[in-house]
Protein backbone atom coordinates (compact mmCIF):
# COMPACT_ATOMS: atom_id res chain seq x y z
CA UNK A 1 0.00 0.00 0.00
CA UNK A 2 1.43 3.36 -1.05
CA UNK A 3 0.44 5.19 2.13
CA UNK A 4 2.21 8.42 1.22
CA UNK A 5 0.01 8.75 -1.87
CA UNK A 6 -3.10 7.79 0.08
CA UNK A 7 -2.48 10.31 2.87
CA UNK A 8 -1.59 13.04 0.40
CA UNK A 9 -4.77 12.51 -1.60
CA UNK A 10 -6.91 12.51 1.56
CA UNK A 11 -5.17 15.70 2.65
CA UNK A 12 -6.13 17.38 -0.63
CA UNK A 13 -9.76 16.33 -0.11
CA UNK A 14 -9.72 17.85 3.36
CA UNK A 15 -8.18 21.08 2.10
CA UNK A 16 -10.88 21.35 -0.55
CA UNK A 17 -13.54 20.73 2.11
CA UNK A 18 -12.03 23.35 4.40
CA UNK A 19 -12.06 25.99 1.66
CA UNK A 20 -15.79 25.42 1.08
CA UNK A 21 -16.46 26.39 4.71
CA UNK A 22 -15.92 30.00 3.62
CA UNK A 23 -19.43 30.05 2.09
CA UNK A 24 -21.33 29.21 5.32
CA UNK A 25 -18.92 31.47 7.19
CA UNK A 26 -19.98 34.35 4.93
CA UNK A 27 -23.66 33.71 5.71
CA UNK A 28 -22.84 33.46 9.42
CA UNK A 29 -21.26 36.93 9.36
CA UNK A 30 -24.14 38.30 7.25
CA UNK A 31 -26.80 37.08 9.68
CA UNK A 32 -24.65 37.66 12.81
CA UNK A 33 -26.00 34.32 14.03
CA UNK A 34 -23.23 33.49 16.49
CA UNK A 35 -21.89 30.50 14.57
CA UNK A 36 -18.82 32.37 13.31
CA UNK A 37 -16.42 31.07 16.03
CA UNK A 38 -17.51 27.47 15.46
CA UNK A 39 -17.00 27.73 11.70
CA UNK A 40 -13.67 29.58 12.02
CA UNK A 41 -12.29 27.01 14.47
CA UNK A 42 -13.51 24.14 12.30
CA UNK A 43 -12.00 25.75 9.20
CA UNK A 44 -8.64 26.12 10.95
CA UNK A 45 -8.60 22.49 12.13
CA UNK A 46 -9.66 21.06 8.76
CA UNK A 47 -7.07 23.11 6.86
CA UNK A 48 -4.36 22.22 9.39
CA UNK A 49 -5.06 18.48 9.30
CA UNK A 50 -5.52 18.50 5.53
CA UNK A 51 -2.37 20.54 5.02
CA UNK A 52 -0.23 18.21 7.15
CA UNK A 53 -1.52 15.16 5.28
CA UNK A 54 -1.05 16.86 1.91
CA UNK A 55 2.63 17.35 2.75
CA UNK A 56 3.19 13.58 2.69
CA UNK A 57 5.97 13.15 0.15
CA UNK A 58 6.11 9.89 -1.83
CA UNK A 59 9.60 8.39 -2.09
CA UNK A 60 9.30 8.13 -5.86
CA UNK A 61 6.81 8.93 -8.58
CA UNK A 62 4.47 6.05 -9.40
CA UNK A 63 0.80 5.61 -10.19
CA UNK A 64 -1.63 4.25 -7.68
CA UNK A 65 -3.54 1.01 -8.23
CA UNK A 66 -7.10 -0.03 -7.51
CA UNK A 67 -6.22 -0.94 -3.89
CA UNK A 68 -5.01 2.57 -3.17
CA UNK A 69 -7.96 4.06 -5.05
CA UNK A 70 -10.48 2.26 -2.87
CA UNK A 71 -8.58 3.22 0.29
CA UNK A 72 -8.52 6.88 -0.72
CA UNK A 73 -12.24 6.91 -1.46
CA UNK A 74 -13.38 5.15 1.72
CA UNK A 75 -10.89 6.67 4.17
CA UNK A 76 -11.28 10.08 2.54
CA UNK A 77 -15.06 9.97 2.90
CA UNK A 78 -14.77 8.89 6.54
CA UNK A 79 -12.16 11.54 7.30
CA UNK A 80 -14.11 14.34 5.65
CA UNK A 81 -17.27 13.16 7.43
CA UNK A 82 -15.55 13.30 10.82
CA UNK A 83 -14.07 16.75 10.22
CA UNK A 84 -17.36 17.94 8.75
CA UNK A 85 -18.96 17.24 12.13
CA UNK A 86 -16.81 19.87 13.86
CA UNK A 87 -19.02 22.91 13.06
CA UNK A 88 -22.04 21.15 14.60
CA UNK A 89 -20.02 20.16 17.67
CA UNK A 90 -18.37 23.56 18.29
CA UNK A 91 -21.64 25.33 17.49
CA UNK A 92 -23.50 23.35 20.16
CA UNK A 93 -26.02 21.94 17.66
CA UNK A 94 -25.82 18.56 19.40
CA UNK A 95 -24.57 17.53 22.83
CA UNK A 96 -23.15 14.27 21.49
CA UNK A 97 -20.29 14.14 19.00
CA UNK A 98 -21.85 10.91 17.70
CA UNK A 99 -24.92 12.90 16.60
CA UNK A 100 -22.65 15.45 14.93
CA UNK A 101 -20.93 12.67 12.96
CA UNK A 102 -24.31 11.16 12.02
CA UNK A 103 -25.51 14.51 10.63
CA UNK A 104 -22.24 15.12 8.80
CA UNK A 105 -22.02 11.64 7.23
CA UNK A 106 -25.71 11.90 6.33
CA UNK A 107 -24.89 15.13 4.52
CA UNK A 108 -21.78 14.01 2.64
CA UNK A 109 -23.41 10.72 1.62
CA UNK A 110 -26.48 12.72 0.46
CA UNK A 111 -28.73 10.61 2.66
CA UNK A 112 -30.63 13.41 4.39
CA UNK A 113 -31.41 11.42 7.55
CA UNK A 114 -31.37 13.97 10.36
CA UNK A 115 -31.13 13.93 14.14
CA UNK A 116 -32.19 17.59 14.36
CA UNK A 117 -35.45 18.02 16.24
CA UNK A 118 -35.84 21.74 15.53
CA UNK A 119 -34.14 22.70 12.29
CA UNK A 120 -35.29 26.31 12.32
CA UNK A 121 -33.57 27.00 15.66
CA UNK A 122 -30.14 26.23 14.17
CA UNK A 123 -28.07 29.30 13.06
CA UNK A 124 -28.14 29.94 9.29
CA UNK A 125 -24.37 29.51 8.99
CA UNK A 126 -24.55 25.95 10.31
CA UNK A 127 -27.63 25.17 8.18
CA UNK A 128 -25.74 26.38 5.12
CA UNK A 129 -22.82 24.09 6.02
CA UNK A 130 -25.29 21.23 6.56
CA UNK A 131 -26.75 21.70 3.06
CA UNK A 132 -23.35 22.33 1.49
CA UNK A 133 -22.15 18.90 2.65
CA UNK A 134 -24.90 17.51 0.41
CA UNK A 135 -23.76 19.43 -2.62
CA UNK A 136 -20.12 18.43 -2.15
CA UNK A 137 -20.99 14.79 -1.64
CA UNK A 138 -23.45 14.74 -4.51
CA UNK A 139 -21.09 14.89 -7.45
CA UNK A 140 -18.36 13.66 -5.15
CA UNK A 141 -15.41 15.19 -3.40
CA UNK A 142 -13.38 12.52 -5.16
CA UNK A 143 -14.55 13.64 -8.61
CA UNK A 144 -13.70 17.24 -7.66
CA UNK A 145 -10.23 16.13 -6.62
CA UNK A 146 -9.64 14.35 -9.93
CA UNK A 147 -8.99 17.76 -11.45
CA UNK A 148 -6.25 18.35 -8.86
CA UNK A 149 -4.68 14.99 -8.06
CA UNK A 150 -2.94 14.55 -11.46
CA UNK A 151 -0.75 17.53 -10.54
CA UNK A 152 0.32 15.59 -7.43
CA UNK A 153 1.35 12.54 -9.43
CA UNK A 154 -1.69 10.55 -8.34
CA UNK A 155 -3.62 8.67 -11.04
CA UNK A 156 -7.31 9.34 -11.47
CA UNK A 157 -9.05 6.43 -13.19
CA UNK A 158 -8.79 4.19 -10.14
CA UNK A 159 -10.54 6.83 -8.04
CA UNK A 160 -13.17 7.37 -10.71
CA UNK A 161 -14.00 3.66 -10.86
CA UNK A 162 -14.14 3.45 -7.07
CA UNK A 163 -16.40 6.45 -6.56
CA UNK A 164 -18.65 6.94 -9.60
CA UNK A 165 -21.89 5.03 -8.87
CA UNK A 166 -22.02 2.83 -11.95
CA UNK A 167 -20.91 -0.68 -12.84
CA UNK A 168 -19.78 0.68 -16.21
CA UNK A 169 -18.35 4.20 -15.71
CA UNK A 170 -18.29 6.44 -18.78
CA UNK A 171 -15.33 8.58 -19.72
CA UNK A 172 -16.36 11.66 -21.68
CA UNK A 173 -12.74 12.62 -22.37
CA UNK A 174 -9.51 10.63 -22.67
CA UNK A 175 -8.14 12.42 -19.60
CA UNK A 176 -10.09 11.68 -16.43
CA UNK A 177 -9.45 15.19 -15.10
CA UNK A 178 -11.26 16.64 -18.12
CA UNK A 179 -14.19 14.28 -17.52
CA UNK A 180 -14.39 15.40 -13.89
CA UNK A 181 -14.38 19.07 -14.88
CA UNK A 182 -17.15 18.51 -17.45
CA UNK A 183 -19.36 16.75 -14.88
CA UNK A 184 -18.82 19.52 -12.37
CA UNK A 185 -19.63 22.23 -14.91
CA UNK A 186 -22.93 20.54 -15.73
CA UNK A 187 -23.63 20.12 -12.01
CA UNK A 188 -22.90 23.79 -11.27
CA UNK A 189 -24.96 24.96 -14.26
CA UNK A 190 -28.09 23.08 -13.18
CA UNK A 191 -27.57 24.25 -9.60
CA UNK A 192 -27.44 27.86 -10.74
CA UNK A 193 -30.60 27.52 -12.86
CA UNK A 194 -32.56 25.93 -10.02
CA UNK A 195 -31.43 28.61 -7.56
CA UNK A 196 -32.69 31.37 -9.86
CA UNK A 197 -36.02 29.61 -10.40
CA UNK A 198 -36.52 29.17 -6.64
CA UNK A 199 -35.78 32.87 -6.15
CA UNK A 200 -38.61 33.62 -8.59
CA UNK A 201 -40.81 31.38 -6.44
CA UNK A 202 -40.41 33.61 -3.40
CA UNK A 203 -37.49 31.99 -1.57
CA UNK A 204 -34.65 34.19 -0.34
CA UNK A 205 -31.10 33.45 -1.50
CA UNK A 206 -30.27 31.45 1.62
CA UNK A 207 -33.24 29.09 1.33
CA UNK A 208 -32.89 28.85 -2.46
CA UNK A 209 -29.25 27.78 -2.20
CA UNK A 210 -29.89 25.28 0.60
CA UNK A 211 -32.76 23.63 -1.24
CA UNK A 212 -30.80 23.61 -4.50
CA UNK A 213 -27.91 21.87 -2.75
CA UNK A 214 -30.35 19.30 -1.36
CA UNK A 215 -32.04 18.82 -4.74
CA UNK A 216 -29.09 18.53 -7.12
CA UNK A 217 -27.24 16.25 -4.71
CA UNK A 218 -30.45 14.23 -4.13
CA UNK A 219 -29.85 14.80 -0.42
CA UNK A 220 -33.00 16.32 1.04
CA UNK A 221 -31.80 18.54 3.89
CA UNK A 222 -34.20 21.47 4.22
CA UNK A 223 -34.03 24.65 6.26
CA UNK A 224 -37.59 24.14 7.50
CA UNK A 225 -39.07 21.66 9.96
CA UNK A 226 -41.84 20.84 7.47
CA UNK A 227 -39.37 20.43 4.60
CA UNK A 228 -40.69 21.73 1.24
CA UNK A 229 -44.27 21.46 2.55
CA UNK A 230 -43.55 24.65 4.52
CA UNK A 231 -43.89 26.79 1.39
CA UNK A 232 -47.30 25.48 0.28
CA UNK A 233 -46.37 26.46 -3.27
CA UNK A 234 -47.25 24.47 -6.37
CA UNK A 235 -44.59 26.41 -8.30
CA UNK A 236 -41.81 25.44 -5.88
CA UNK A 237 -43.04 21.84 -5.83
CA UNK A 238 -42.86 21.63 -9.63
CA UNK A 239 -39.41 23.24 -9.84
CA UNK A 240 -37.93 20.92 -7.21
CA UNK A 241 -39.66 17.88 -8.76
CA UNK A 242 -38.15 18.64 -12.18
CA UNK A 243 -34.65 19.15 -10.79
CA UNK A 244 -34.83 16.04 -8.61
CA UNK A 245 -35.53 14.06 -11.77
CA UNK A 246 -32.70 15.85 -13.57
CA UNK A 247 -30.33 14.94 -10.74
CA UNK A 248 -31.50 11.33 -10.95
CA UNK A 249 -30.35 10.97 -14.57
CA UNK A 250 -26.85 9.99 -15.67
CA UNK A 251 -24.91 13.27 -15.95
CA UNK A 252 -23.12 11.95 -19.02
CA UNK A 253 -26.47 12.10 -20.84
CA UNK A 254 -26.99 15.69 -19.69
CA UNK A 255 -23.65 16.65 -21.16
CA UNK A 256 -24.46 14.96 -24.46
CA UNK A 257 -27.87 16.66 -24.59
CA UNK A 258 -26.37 20.06 -23.82
CA UNK A 259 -23.77 19.65 -26.55
CA UNK A 260 -26.30 19.12 -29.31
CA UNK A 261 -27.12 15.43 -28.90
CA UNK A 262 -30.49 15.42 -27.09
CA UNK A 263 -31.45 12.15 -28.76
CA UNK A 264 -28.89 10.46 -26.49
CA UNK A 265 -31.49 10.58 -23.73
CA UNK A 266 -34.13 8.61 -25.62
CA UNK A 267 -31.59 6.19 -27.08
CA UNK A 268 -30.37 5.31 -23.59
CA UNK A 269 -32.25 2.21 -22.29
CA UNK A 270 -31.71 3.15 -18.66
CA UNK A 271 -33.21 6.61 -19.13
CA UNK A 272 -36.30 5.09 -20.76
CA UNK A 273 -36.60 2.57 -17.92
CA UNK A 274 -36.19 5.30 -15.27
CA UNK A 275 -38.66 7.66 -16.95
CA UNK A 276 -41.16 4.85 -17.42
CA UNK A 277 -41.03 3.89 -13.75
CA UNK A 278 -41.54 7.50 -12.67
CA UNK A 279 -44.59 7.91 -14.92
CA UNK A 280 -46.18 4.58 -13.95
CA UNK A 281 -45.57 4.99 -10.21
CA UNK A 282 -46.80 8.60 -10.26
CA UNK A 283 -50.04 7.64 -12.01
CA UNK A 284 -50.64 4.69 -9.65
CA UNK A 285 -50.10 6.87 -6.58
CA UNK A 286 -52.23 9.68 -8.01
CA UNK A 287 -55.17 7.38 -8.70
CA UNK A 288 -54.82 5.81 -5.26
CA UNK A 289 -54.81 9.07 -3.26
CA UNK A 290 -57.30 10.93 -5.48
CA UNK A 291 -60.58 11.37 -3.66
CA UNK A 292 -59.32 9.80 -0.45
CA UNK A 293 -56.63 12.40 0.41
CA UNK A 294 -57.01 15.07 -2.31
CA UNK A 295 -60.30 16.32 -3.84
CA UNK A 296 -58.63 17.34 -7.12
CA UNK A 297 -56.75 14.98 -9.43
CA UNK A 298 -54.26 17.75 -10.21
CA UNK A 299 -53.53 18.01 -6.48
CA UNK A 300 -53.13 14.26 -6.25
CA UNK A 301 -50.81 14.34 -9.28
CA UNK A 302 -48.77 17.20 -7.83
CA UNK A 303 -48.10 15.55 -4.47
CA UNK A 304 -47.68 12.06 -5.92
CA UNK A 305 -45.19 13.22 -8.54
CA UNK A 306 -43.18 15.05 -5.92
CA UNK A 307 -42.98 12.09 -3.53
CA UNK A 308 -42.25 9.53 -6.25
CA UNK A 309 -39.48 11.75 -7.64
CA UNK A 310 -38.18 12.42 -4.14
CA UNK A 311 -37.94 8.75 -3.16
CA UNK A 312 -36.85 7.13 -6.43
CA UNK A 313 -34.07 9.71 -6.84
CA UNK A 314 -33.27 9.17 -3.12
CA UNK A 315 -33.64 12.89 -2.37
CA UNK A 316 -36.00 12.61 0.61
CA UNK A 317 -37.79 15.97 0.47
CA UNK A 318 -41.41 15.85 1.60
CA UNK A 319 -44.54 17.82 0.77
CA UNK A 320 -46.95 15.29 2.30
CA UNK A 321 -47.05 12.74 5.09
CA UNK A 322 -47.21 9.66 2.87
CA UNK A 323 -47.70 7.44 5.92
CA UNK A 324 -51.31 8.67 5.86
CA UNK A 325 -51.74 7.49 2.27
CA UNK A 326 -53.31 4.17 1.27
CA UNK A 327 -51.18 0.99 1.48
CA UNK A 328 -50.53 0.83 -2.29
CA UNK A 329 -48.70 4.17 -2.64
CA UNK A 330 -46.75 3.43 0.55
CA UNK A 331 -45.67 0.09 -0.93
CA UNK A 332 -44.70 1.82 -4.19
CA UNK A 333 -42.54 4.33 -2.33
CA UNK A 334 -40.90 1.54 -0.34
CA UNK A 335 -40.18 -0.24 -3.63
CA UNK A 336 -38.67 2.98 -4.99
CA UNK A 337 -36.24 3.02 -2.05
CA UNK A 338 -34.59 -0.13 -3.34
CA UNK A 339 -34.59 0.80 -7.04
CA UNK A 340 -32.92 4.19 -6.75
CA UNK A 341 -31.93 6.54 -9.56
CA UNK A 342 -29.82 6.09 -12.68
CA UNK A 343 -26.19 5.05 -12.68
CA UNK A 344 -23.91 8.06 -13.07
CA UNK A 345 -26.39 10.33 -11.27
CA UNK A 346 -26.10 11.81 -7.79
CA UNK A 347 -28.82 9.43 -6.53
CA UNK A 348 -28.41 6.30 -4.46
CA UNK A 349 -30.15 2.93 -4.27
CA UNK A 350 -29.29 -0.14 -6.35
CA UNK A 351 -29.62 1.94 -9.55
CA UNK A 352 -31.92 1.32 -12.50
CA UNK A 353 -29.05 0.00 -14.61
CA UNK A 354 -28.41 -2.87 -12.21
CA UNK A 355 -32.12 -3.67 -11.95
CA UNK A 356 -32.33 -3.80 -15.75
CA UNK A 357 -29.31 -6.09 -16.05
CA UNK A 358 -30.68 -8.42 -13.38
CA UNK A 359 -34.03 -8.62 -15.17
CA UNK A 360 -32.36 -9.22 -18.53
CA UNK A 361 -30.14 -11.92 -17.08
CA UNK A 362 -33.13 -13.63 -15.42
CA UNK A 363 -34.97 -13.56 -18.75
CA UNK A 364 -31.91 -15.03 -20.42
CA UNK A 365 -31.88 -17.94 -17.98
CA UNK A 366 -35.56 -18.64 -18.65
CA UNK A 367 -34.87 -18.55 -22.39
CA UNK A 368 -32.07 -21.08 -21.93
CA UNK A 369 -34.45 -23.45 -20.16
CA UNK A 370 -36.70 -23.37 -23.21
CA UNK A 371 -33.81 -23.43 -25.73
CA UNK A 372 -30.95 -25.24 -23.95
CA UNK A 373 -28.65 -25.18 -26.99
CA UNK A 374 -29.07 -21.47 -27.72
CA UNK A 375 -26.06 -19.16 -27.34
CA UNK A 376 -27.24 -15.89 -25.86
CA UNK A 377 -25.66 -12.87 -24.22
CA UNK A 378 -27.11 -10.08 -22.12
CA UNK A 379 -27.32 -6.84 -24.08
CA UNK A 380 -27.59 -3.28 -22.84
CA UNK A 381 -28.88 -1.32 -25.80
CA UNK A 382 -26.63 -2.34 -28.69
CA UNK A 383 -23.75 -3.33 -26.42
CA UNK A 384 -22.98 -6.80 -25.11
CA UNK A 385 -22.58 -6.98 -21.33
CA UNK A 386 -19.50 -8.91 -20.27
CA UNK A 387 -19.65 -11.78 -17.81
CA UNK A 388 -17.39 -9.76 -15.53
CA UNK A 389 -19.94 -6.94 -15.30
CA UNK A 390 -22.83 -9.37 -14.74
CA UNK A 391 -20.87 -11.13 -12.02
CA UNK A 392 -20.25 -7.78 -10.33
CA UNK A 393 -23.93 -6.84 -10.56
CA UNK A 394 -25.07 -10.13 -9.00
CA UNK A 395 -22.42 -9.79 -6.30
CA UNK A 396 -23.59 -6.27 -5.55
CA UNK A 397 -27.22 -7.42 -5.39
CA UNK A 398 -26.43 -10.23 -2.94
CA UNK A 399 -24.28 -7.97 -0.77
CA UNK A 400 -26.94 -5.23 -0.81
CA UNK A 401 -29.72 -7.56 0.35
CA UNK A 402 -27.45 -9.37 2.81
CA UNK A 403 -26.22 -6.18 4.46
CA UNK A 404 -29.77 -4.80 4.48
CA UNK A 405 -31.00 -7.92 6.30
CA UNK A 406 -28.14 -8.03 8.82
CA UNK A 407 -28.39 -4.30 9.60
CA UNK A 408 -32.18 -4.50 10.01
CA UNK A 409 -31.82 -7.41 12.43
CA UNK A 410 -29.16 -5.51 14.40
CA UNK A 411 -31.49 -2.52 14.73
CA UNK A 412 -34.29 -4.80 15.90
CA UNK A 413 -31.87 -6.35 18.40
CA UNK A 414 -31.27 -2.96 20.07
CA UNK A 415 -35.00 -2.36 20.51
CA UNK A 416 -36.11 -0.64 17.29
CA UNK A 417 -39.53 -1.84 16.08
CA UNK A 418 -39.57 -3.96 12.93
CA UNK A 419 -41.15 -1.45 10.53
CA UNK A 420 -38.82 1.33 11.65
CA UNK A 421 -35.77 -0.95 11.60
CA UNK A 422 -36.33 -2.24 8.07
CA UNK A 423 -37.32 1.12 6.59
CA UNK A 424 -34.51 3.00 8.39
CA UNK A 425 -31.90 0.63 6.97
CA UNK A 426 -33.50 0.83 3.50
CA UNK A 427 -33.44 4.63 3.74
CA UNK A 428 -29.83 4.69 4.99
CA UNK A 429 -28.24 2.20 2.61
CA UNK A 430 -30.26 3.70 -0.26
CA UNK A 431 -29.20 7.24 0.82
CA UNK A 432 -32.83 8.38 0.96
CA UNK A 433 -33.40 9.84 4.44
CA UNK A 434 -37.03 9.44 5.50
CA UNK A 435 -38.48 5.96 5.84
CA UNK A 436 -41.60 4.57 7.50
CA UNK A 437 -42.67 4.06 11.08
CA UNK A 438 -40.80 6.19 13.63
CA UNK A 439 -38.48 7.60 10.91
CA UNK A 440 -41.24 8.70 8.52
CA UNK A 441 -41.41 12.01 6.61
CA UNK A 442 -42.60 13.94 9.69
CA UNK A 443 -40.13 12.27 12.08
CA UNK A 444 -36.36 12.09 12.48
CA UNK A 445 -33.64 9.77 13.78
CA UNK A 446 -32.90 11.59 17.05
CA UNK A 447 -34.80 9.12 19.24
CA UNK A 448 -32.87 6.06 18.07
CA UNK A 449 -30.21 4.51 20.36
CA UNK A 450 -26.63 5.56 19.62
CA UNK A 451 -25.77 2.00 18.56
CA UNK A 452 -28.56 2.14 15.97
CA UNK A 453 -27.25 5.50 14.71
CA UNK A 454 -23.76 4.01 14.36
CA UNK A 455 -25.13 1.10 12.31
CA UNK A 456 -27.08 3.48 10.09
CA UNK A 457 -24.02 5.71 9.65
CA UNK A 458 -22.11 2.70 8.35
CA UNK A 459 -25.04 1.87 6.05
CA UNK A 460 -24.96 5.40 4.63
CA UNK A 461 -21.29 5.00 3.72
CA UNK A 462 -21.99 1.57 2.21
CA UNK A 463 -24.74 3.01 0.02
CA UNK A 464 -22.88 6.10 -1.11
CA UNK A 465 -19.67 4.25 -1.97
CA UNK A 466 -21.43 1.36 -3.69
CA UNK A 467 -20.75 -1.26 -0.99
CA UNK A 468 -17.74 -2.92 -2.68
CA UNK A 469 -15.44 0.03 -2.01
CA UNK A 470 -16.11 -0.14 1.73
CA UNK A 471 -16.50 -3.88 2.26
CA UNK A 472 -13.28 -4.74 0.41
CA UNK A 473 -11.30 -2.92 3.10
CA UNK A 474 -12.67 -5.40 5.65
CA UNK A 475 -11.43 -8.43 3.69
CA UNK A 476 -8.09 -9.76 5.05
CA UNK A 477 -6.79 -10.54 1.55
CA UNK A 478 -6.99 -6.83 0.69
CA UNK A 479 -4.16 -6.04 3.14
CA UNK A 480 -1.89 -8.87 2.05
CA UNK A 481 0.80 -8.43 -0.57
Amino acid sequence: MKWAYILRAIGVLMLCTGCTMLLPLGFAFYYHDGSQPALLLSLAIVVLVGGLLALSKPARTEFIGHREGMAIVTLGWVGVGLLGALPFYFGGTFTSFGDCVFESISGFTTTGASVLTDIESVPPGLLMWRSLTHWLGGMGIIVLSLAILPFLGVGGMQLYKAEVPSPMPDKLKPRIRDTAMILWKVYVMFSGIETVLLLFGGMDLFDALCHTFGTMATGGFSTKNLSVAYYQSAYIDVVITVFMLIAGVNFTLHYLALTGRPSALWRDPEWRFFAGLVVIFTLLCSVSVYGERYPSFLQALRFSAFQVASIITTTGFATADYELWAPLPQAILLFCMFIGASAGSTGGGMKCLRIMLLLKHSHQELYRLIHPHAVTRVRFGVNLVSNEVMSGVWGFFVLYLGLFTISSLLLAAVGVDVVTAFSAVAAAIGNIGPGLGAVGPTDNYAHLPMVAKAILTFCMLLGRLEIYTVIVLLVPEYWRR
